[in-house]
């Protein structure tokens, strides 16, 4: 009767062993197909989820001043949003192409003119020689000189034309992700409950804790980054109003702006640097080139000054998390490294800190 009795333990055993693996493959393959469907999508909705969270304070202050209507004030925050991102972007697209366009069928016609090169072009350090030689070959026989260079031309049309298409591409980009903001922060109450919920799986005592400082961090990476954006386009346009540059004004905003994207200053600075090496004397060009090159690496001092301030995490982590993260994941990496190192070192932090199990070290007694 007894070994009937195991036998039947164990066929019950076996089967529950079975039923348990298919559960556990169809949810492994559930889930896979669930990643595999939503991953085209999953860069738009970090960055939705990512604006939604940094501008959420500002959404709340306007849902107050329209009666608690969140539905018209996430309304206006998309149309608001959608406008701040298509017409410019819109605007920059079309004039790029009429500029290439333009100066495609000008150069065919040949009714482009190279003005000669200053003389004082050729003393600069390395490269005045070779460019002064250039130039002058370009302002006497631009035809020629174009024919010379036409594979390295043609390679530069090619990465052109692909970066407008691609400029238009993330303008279209960022408009959904607009949209996916307005919709976040529609039901953020929501979305707060379900988050938190999920992290009390992972620290049920620190759950709530957790997405709060998620949530810190990313409004912390927020301010520092515009912060930095800001103080670089400040120095950029003092400088450039100093040395009398055209359009600086402009030129202090495209500064500002690339520094929040996280593209290097130098980018635009180096060349106006260049051009007024090519007219101004050599004192005040080198003075104005010093001082830009002191405002196009400002963002190395002043990231790890601003990002991570007014969050319970040692800067180091959050700059760390932030740079770690852009350079594996791009811009978005940005907030996404912070906020999982920050997760990361509180999680360790607390499991260091809780109490153990206490060995007593004495010897024990035989007697």
């Amino acid at each position: 009767m007894g070994k009937l009795m195991d036998s039947d333990d164990d066929l019950k055993f076996q089967r529950n062993m079975v039923a348990s693996f298919i559960q556990i493959a169809a949810l492994v393959i559930l889930v896979t197909y669930c990643v595999i469907i939503v991953s085209p999508f999953a860069g738009l909705a970090i960055w939705g989820v990512v604006m939604a969270v940094a501008i959420y304070p500002l959404f709340l202050k306007v849902s107050a001043m329209l009666e608690e209507r969140r539905k018209l004030t996430a309304t206006l925050f998309i149309i608001l949003g959608l406008g701040l991102v298509l017409v410019p972007g819109w605007a920059m697209t079309k004039s790029a192409i009429v500029s290439v366009t333009s100066f495609s069928a000008d150069l065919k016609a040949g009714l482009i003119e190279v003005p000669p090169p200053n003389d004082r072009v050729a003393g600069w350090p390395l490269i005045g020689e070779p460019l002064h030689e250039l130039w002058a070959g370009a302002a006497s026989n631009l035809e020629a000189t174009m024919n010379e260079f036409q594979p390295q031309l043609r390679e530069i049309g090619t990465r052109l034309a692909r970066t407008i298409g691609s400029t238009a591409l993330g303008f279209l980009q960022i408009a959904a992700s607009v949209i996916i903001a307005g919709v976040v922060m529609l039901y953020a109450d929501s979305g707060y409950r379900l988050t938190c919920s999920i992290a009390k799986r992972v620290s049920p005592k620190r759950g709530d804790h957790l997405t709060d400082l998620s949530i810190a961090t990313i409004r912390s990476v927020t301010n520092g980054v515009i912060g930095v954006g800001v103080i670089q386009g400040v120095l950029a346009g003092i400088g450039f109003f100093a040395m009398g540059v055209p359009h600086a004004g402009l030129l202090a905003a495209i500064v500002l702006i690339t520094s929040i994207i996280q593209i290097p200053a130098l980018l635009i600075i180096v060349p106006i640097v260049v051009w007024v090496f090519s007219f101004a004397a050599p004192v005040p060009a080198t003075i104005f080139a010093v001082y830009m090159l002191f405002a196009a690496l400002s963002d190395n001092v002043l990231k790890p000054i601003l990002l991570g301030r007014g969050v319970e995490l040692p800067a180091i982590i959050v700059l760390f998390g932030a740079l770690g993260g852009m350079i594996a994941y791009g811009i978005v990496g940005l907030f996404l490294g912070a906020v999982i190192l920050g997760l990361g070192y509180t999680i360790i932090s607390d499991w260091l800190q809780a109490p153990g199990d206490v060995i007593d070290a004495e010897p024990a007694n035989d007697s």
